[in-house]
């Protein structure tokens, strides 16, 4: 790609750019209606962007290979990318039963898949992330529930059950409002209850600062979540205080272990990556949104550094 300094560069042309730019960050390039689905600029998605596009590819500063654009030739990208479309299919249909099953763990209230899934894409070492959310007061509990399922019955595995972010009913609004977690959100599919998420939906219209043309999923035929008689059960015998006692020394211990693990992180990456309250719960060791911030931001540096 060659340097902005070269160009002059129009608001369409460099809200084009940046588009492209955030998804090179997973080497996933875009097509032309997935460009304007994700475009950050207010101008008519379809006639400035194409006008854009066009005039990036004359410049040499976007490239066209087969139906999709990137900021990097690399024709190879366009491969891996079908090869990881396909594979999503097939775990999108098992994600979708799953999905079922953890609504139907006690207290759990929406499920929703996240991820690299949520974008039509899966690779051969990706986990299925979820997105869950619980009732009030119960989140530790439920999320400790989920984890020592897939500790005894999936032996840790990650591959098919990674339930890495929880919030409970009332705290649907989410606090990190950055262009990753607008992404997340937007790409969300929803798997159990459907009505959980237009609430979800209603708390989150933040969004649209980032991405005002992009329509979040809908999913008429997503189960409602009315839970098993052994949820029900469950529930009803951990509503009082055994299960506010239980939900506390949860998150006590959970946190305990997690500050011992991850002593090297600071207390503000910690904060960030391992995010722990009563209400929400972030498993994130890798702190992936932040490096994917850094590395969108070093992008930007380099070849918008007017913007």
């Amino acid at each position: 790609m060659k340097a902005q300094q070269q160009f002059s560069l129009n608001n369409s042309e460099t809200h084009v750019l940046k588009t492209l730019a955030y998804f090179d960050v997973f080497s996933y390039p875009l097509t032309s209606s997935e460009l304007k689905n994700f475009f950050g600029g207010k101008e008519n998605p379809n006639g400035n962007i194409d006008e854009a596009l066009s005039s990036l590819k004359q410049k040499e500063i976007v490239f066209q290979n087969q139906n999709f654009y990137q900021i990097t030739n690399e024709p190879n990208l366009i491969e891996r990318r079908l090869k990881g479309n396909k594979l999503a299919e097939d775990y999108l249909r098992k994600a979708k039963k799953i999905s079922v099953f953890i609504g139907n763990f006690p207290f759990v209230r929406g499920v929703y898949i996240s991820g690299s899934l949520s974008k039509g894409y899966m690779g051969e070492d990706a986990d299925i992330d979820y997105f869950i959310v619980t009732k009030p007061g119960r989140l530790w509990l439920a999320r400790t529930m989920l984890v020592l399922f897939k500790k005894v019955f999936l032996l840790n595995s990650r591959k098919y059950f990674c339930v890495n972010y929880f919030v409970d009913e009332n705290h649907l609004e989410i606090e990190e409002k950055n262009l990753f977690t607008a992404t997340e959100l937007v790409t969300l599919i929803p798997t159990y209850n459907n009505q959980i998420f237009e609430e979800l939906k209603k708390q989150n219209t933040w969004v649209k600062q980032y991405y005002p043309n992009h329509p979040w999923n809908n999913q008429p035929k997503v189960p409602k979540g009315k839970g098993s008689l052994i949820k029900k059960t469950l529930e009803f015998l951990l509503s009082g205080k055994l299960g506010e006692s239980l939900d506390k020394k949860s998150m006590m211990k959970t946190l305990t272990f997690w500050k011992n693990k991850f002593s090297y992180f600071t207390e503000k990456d910690f904060n960030h990556a391992l995010k722990s309250r009563s209400y929400v719960s972030k498993h994130h060791p890798q702190n992936f949104q932040s490096k994917v911030l850094n590395r969108y931001n070093q992008k930007i540096n380099t070849y918008i550094r007017s913007s």
